[in-house]
């Protein structure tokens, strides 16, 4: 597998669609190559649209993901399990990204604990069937959803949930975790995919698909089932952005850099769907001095706006997804897509440099994607590596007692740390059951790296001389 691609290699990937388009915008761009205010504001009527090879389908190039819905009185149902989905500014959210070119909605029977597929069927259903895409998942990851009965009522309940006839885009959840033998308890034993492709042969399926996470084996015995003619997938939803462009593997090496998936997608003409374009947020926050840097090469645009148009550019994309909880986040991706602007070849490299830069920092390459939660000992895990991931990004790690800074380091570390993590949530608590770490699409040993906090911070208590993070 080829962890390093050039800048040829990398625009013959993305195709001569990209040159042209950047051709197209200049006379959009002001004298500096910035974009002019009408782009910035997001205009209705501009965004841009991708074409499916399979159906015609005309895709908005930012996908709605309905993973991280508002709830009542304010933040996600992660932050406030027991509170109700805030279904008014749901219905308010689909109704700007509508009005504004956005029609592709992903959802799944798992998110926001298995509330999300009915939120999205109330806010969907107040709009005609013509006007949207919903794409769902068939999420049996639990041994009792294994059974062909249960995973059939599963996708029987999306069809009730979200309140339509077909789905638009099925998608095999999160397939590559454990390898084979997990796909084929899932998907083959059971019977359970070929009856989807019967459903499909229906029209209660329009297109089928499946989301990647772990085990590249997997990813390349279902592309070579497509290649025998076994099995047709009509898409793919694969992780790419520009740190796992190259560095995916080198982060983990149970990860697969995006280079590679994209094009195993791209020279079979399968469309991409891309998640985790800004990596759980982390390429939305990232250290003062590469903003800086990102800033001074384009200073309209915010920092997330790099990585969406980044994951956009590639011309096999069909759609980005974005979970946009807050109604800034969905203007402000709509107005990145309102058009896009392709990254450039000398924006590539310069943002190849950046993806140096952040994996030098060597986090914790946790998404916040709480797959590993609940806890059964009531561990915070995803709030743990956050807390000390951005003490990290923030250049406040207090790694030397000889440091001028260390005891305001030390201070703001721990302080900070017992704010963002109740006392009985932290680190020392965990037993090492192992439990959280088959869930986690990073792979991560989830107990080594909460043993390697848990002896940082002891380490900060005692006052002791700190090793380095890495340590």
């Amino acid at each position: 597998m080829s962890k390093i691609i050039n800048r040829r290699d990398f625009f013959k990937l993305l195709g001569g669609g990209v040159v042209a388009a950047s051709a197209g915008l200049v006379a959009c761009s002001g004298k500096d190559g910035q974009t002019t205010a009408s782009q910035q504001e997001g205009e209705k009527g501009k965004m841009t649209f991708r074409t499916s090879p399979n159906t015609g389908d005309r895709v908005s190039l930012l996908g709605y993901g309905m993973m991280r819905l508002p709830v009542v009185g304010g933040g996600t149902e992660r932050d406030h399990p027991d509170a109700a989905i805030d279904q008014e500014m749901v219905n308010k959210q689909v109704d700007y990204a509508i009005e504004h070119g956005v029609n592709y909605f992903d959802t799944s029977p798992a998110y926001c604990q298995g509330r999300s597929e009915e939120a999205t069927g109330i806010a969907l259903h107040r709009h005609p069937r013509d006007k949207y895409f919903v794409a769902t998942k068939m999420s049996n990851f639990s041994p009792a959803t294994w059974p062909r009965k249960e995973s059939m009522e599963m996708f029987e309940n999306s069809l009730k949930y979200l309140q339509v006839d077909y789905i638009d885009y099925l998608l095999l959840h999160a397939i590559g975790g454990s390898g084979m033998d997990e796909f084929n308890t899932r998907f083959m034993d059971n019977g359970i995919l070929d009856w989807l492709v019967e459903q499909k042969e229906k029209g209660r399926i329009r297109n089928l698909g499946f989301s990647y996470h772990g085990a590249v084996s997997v990813f390349d015995q279902l592309l070579q089932w497509h290649d025998e003619g076994r099995y047709h997938w009509d898409f793919v939803q694969i992780e790419l952005n520009y740190l796992d462009w190259n560095l995916a593997n080198e982060i983990n090496s149970s990860n697969t850099d995006a280079v590679y998936l994209y094009g195993e997608l791209e020279k079979r003409g399968i469309p991409s769907v891309i998640m985790e374009p800004l990596l759980g947020g982390r390429l939305a926050n990232v250290p003062d001095p590469i903003v800086a840097k990102l800033k001074a090469r384009r200073p309209e645009d915010s920092v997330a706006a790099w990585a969406f148009r980044f994951a956009g550019t590639p011309e096999k994309v069909l759609t980005v997804l974005s979970g946009m909880t807050y109604m800034e986040h969905l203007v402000e991706n709509i107005r990145t897509y309102s058009p896009l602007t392709p990254i450039t070849p000398e924006e590539h490299e310069f943002l190849m440099d950046i993806a140096e830069d952040i994996f030098n920092l060597k986090t914790i390459p946790c998404n916040e994607c709480n797959y590993c939660m609940p806890c059964p000992y009531g561990i915070n895990i995803p709030a743990i590596f956050s807390h000390y991931n951005k003490c990290i990004k923030e250049d406040n790690m207090p790694t030397h007692r000889r440091s001028a800074e260390y005891n305001k380091q030390r201070r703001a570390f721990l302080v900070g740390y017992d704010r963002s993590v109740p006392r009985l949530r932290q680190a020392d608590h965990c037993i090492g059951c192992g439990q959280c770490s088959p869930h986690c699409p990073q792979s991560i040993d989830i107990p080594q790296e909460l043993h390697k906090v848990d002896v940082f911070v002891e380490n900060l208590k005692r006052n002791g001389k700190i090793a380095d993070v890495e340590a």
